[in-house]
């Protein structure tokens, strides 16, 4: 049987400027029925969203996901923390390293994996402080020109 490559339904770029990423890993994540429809559909933000560890469980924080649009008085609350699905062992490493280390739990992105299963990325990163993030963009500035001389560079040779 022939696997299908991984649908990518959100994206949290945010998180690539406003943290360092140290580990990700692929979550499951428990949703109801009208939940998974507007999903599936795209129609969820990611933005200011975390990962937390409570009650020997991790949730989902913050994550938006709209109202299913042809759904009824079944529809779910569109903010609502959400339980995300890992081992035991997963959880006692990721507890460990945030209490320690004090770092955070971001999600990255939400996919459709192999056209079923909804999955979560989620990454165990630590805070950028405002020079980092200038350094960082100062970075990509330059890479960006480099590769555009590279790629210009005989047109402008004579």
């Amino acid at each position: 049987m022939k696997s299908m490559p991984n649908k990518v339904v959100a994206q949290n770029r945010k998180a690539r400027h406003d943290y360092f990423i140290i580990d990700s890993l692929e979550c499951g994540i428990v949703l109801t029925g009208t939940e998974i429809k507007s999903v599936r559909a795209g129609n969820l933000n990611l933005k200011d969203s975390y990962a937390s560890i409570e009650r020997g469980e991790l949730w989902l924080m913050g994550m938006h996901v709209s109202p299913y649009e042809k759904g009824s008085y079944y529809n779910h609350e569109p903010e609502r923390d959400r339980k995300l699905l890992v081992s035991r062992q997963e959880l006692v490493r990721l507890g460990s390293k945030v209490r320690e280390k004090g770092l955070t739990l971001v999600p990255l992105s939400v996919y459709i994996k192999d056209g079923r299963r909804a999955k979560v990325e989620l990454a165990l990163a630590k805070g950028k402080t405002s020079y980092d993030k200038r350094d960082a963009l100062a970075d990509r500035d330059a890479k960006r020109d480099m590769a555009r001389a590279v790629r210009h560079r005989g047109r402008y040779e004579e």
